[in-house]
């Protein structure tokens, strides 16, 4: 698929202003849509919104459907009635709008005002004809999700093979039993991903409104402690106890000289194959609704992917495995038509990745920070950017740009391909901005620490590294008019404000 041209920036939802510790869909989001308006721009990227399992990250969580309650916002609580004014309170540190995310302290306070607001809804829920919808719509995955979460709470453990027999095998009788037992945390999780469901499609539509489209991201795995595992046991590579048999990551590349290992449990193409890839269907249309547009992470693991060893420290000892190339996506096609996809497909890329994404008709992506390591490698180089692509000046997996430019400076002083691009040495995050929007990709794409020009202390992940990512946040007073108008300027001298955005 084709997209018209256009640009926009990529701010994960954690990273908006809010009182409360985390951005959510709240006042500061509507505030970036704003600024988003004024700026010119029409696309808003973010990272997955789905509930994080270890580490925080939002590319492994505990269910591939549910939102996390931690982006719910608590004065649009309020003023929906769910809860008072009285109970809207900040975190006990008081109001922090520039401190880096506590996630354990705000899903402590996320979880209780839900439970307040649950409480105070349980009997209008029973004639809420809106939440009655909402659980119909998503029966496919809402149960039991809402299944897992009560038990992972229950026995304070989300390693699913350390629940009792009986529910790790899924038995029947267990669960009819934990339906029963823990029938009231069941519906509390429910209702938690209703008001989800709702805030998000409130924020939406008023980007769609204002002609800014919502790129989403779909993360290739899912975390082995997650209620997709638990209750699709047989799709994936798992031994007789439930645990990964082997795990998946990626070898050395350019982000990490002993690769990744990320430890999410791998596919069994083979099973989701016989069964029409209809799990991967599920998935490409829940995500195609939350949506406009959407980004495929890891790409590359659909022509080939890198098998580790379930026991193996780092990812050096895994091998490529053959994967299930274009079928999956050919199973959502036949379903969904013409899919709005991105292919991520960032390091160790073959001719047959790209062949696999050509025949899909997927856009490429083009990241400028690894446009200038050798003078023969353009690859990445602004100026050789194909149309059918999207350019970005760095990713969420990047330094930021001004701390990529900072490093290169001391680490390769005598390197000099970006002279030709740079005049003097002030707003150089600018200027390289500017490069790529002028570049013939149909989308741009710039991170906000970048547009801010903010150096490696606002970096948003470091691969490979478990803790101290994800945190990063702005201010209300980062999204400057001057900013904006800038931003307007350039977007229109390259030719990206004409489009056509949203139906």
């Amino acid at each position: 698929m084709r997209f018209h041209r256009s640009s926009g920036i990529l701010l994960h939802i954690t990273s908006l202003p809010s009182r409360f510790g985390v951005g959510d869909f709240g006042p500061g989001a509507v505030e970036f849509v704003n600024f988003l308006e004024r700026a010119g721009q029409h696309l808003w990227q973010v990272l997955p919104l789905g509930p994080p399992a270890l580490g925080n990250s939002p590319y492994s969580c505990y269910s591939a459907f549910a939102g996390n309650p931690a982006l719910i916002s608590p004065e649009q609580l309020a003023a929906d009635g769910w809860v008072t004014g009285d109970e809207v309170q900040p975190p006990d540190e008081g109001d922090s709008s520039t401190s880096l995310v506590n996630y354990e302290t705000v899903a402590a306070q996320k979880v209780k005002l839900l439970e307040s607001a649950y409480s105070q809804s349980k009997s209008d829920l029973e004639s809420d004809e809106r939440f009655d919808e909402f659980c119909q719509e998503n029966a496919f995955w809402l149960h039991e999700f809402a299944r897992f979460e009560a038990c992972m709470r229950h026995f304070d453990n989300a390693n699913w093979t350390q629940w009792p027999r009986g529910l790790v095998h899924r038995e029947q009788q267990e669960l009819a039993k934990i339906d029963d037992e823990l029938a009231d945390q069941i519906r509390f999780s429910k209702f938690s991903q209703f008001i989800f469901d709702q805030q998000w499609r409130r924020i939406k539509g008023y980007a769609n409104d204002r002609g800014i489209r919502i790129f989403g991201d779909m993360p290739i795995f899912v975390a082995h402690e997650s209620a997709d595992v638990w209750v699709n046991q047989s799709l994936f590579e798992l031994d007789d106890s439930g645990q990964p048999a082997v795990v998946a990551g990626v070898p050395p590349d350019y982000f990490s000289k002993t690769g990744q290992r990320w430890g999410n449990p791998l596919y069994r193409w083979k099973v989701s194959e016989a069964t029409g890839h209809a799990w991967w269907t599920q998935r490409f249309r829940f995500e195609l609704r939350q949506f406009d547009l959407l980004r495929v992470d890891h790409f590359r693991g659909f022509e080939s992917y890198w098998e580790i060893p379930a026991d193996a420290e780092t990812a050096v000892a895994g091998k490529w495995r053959k994967g299930p190339m274009e079928a999956p996506f050919k199973a959502a096609e036949a379903e969904l038509g013409e899919l709005p996809i991105i292919a991520e497909d960032l390091g160790a890329i073959t001719d047959k990745v790209h062949q696999l994404r050509d025949s899909l008709g997927f856009p490429a992506m083009r990241v400028l920070q690894f446009g200038f390591e050798t003078k023969d490698d353009v690859f990445h180089r602004p100026g050789h950017y194909p149309e059918h692509s999207v350019a970005y000046t760095g990713t969420h997996d990047n330094d930021t740009l001004m701390g990529w430019y900072s490093k290169r400076l001391e680490d390769q002083p005598d390197n000099h391909l970006l002279d030709e691009y740079i005049t003097g040495t002030t707003d150089i995050h600018l200027q390289l901005i500017k490069l790529v929007f002028d570049s013939a990709s149909d989308l741009a794409i710039v991170p906000m620490q970048d547009v801010l020009g903010l150096g490696s202390e606002a970096r948003m992940n470091i691969p490979g590294e478990a803790d101290g990512n994800w945190a990063w946040r702005i201010e209300s007073a980062d999204l400057k008019d001057d900013l904006a108008m800038y931003l307007a300027t350039i977007t229109k001298e390259s030719n990206r404000c004409e489009v056509a955005c949203c139906n």
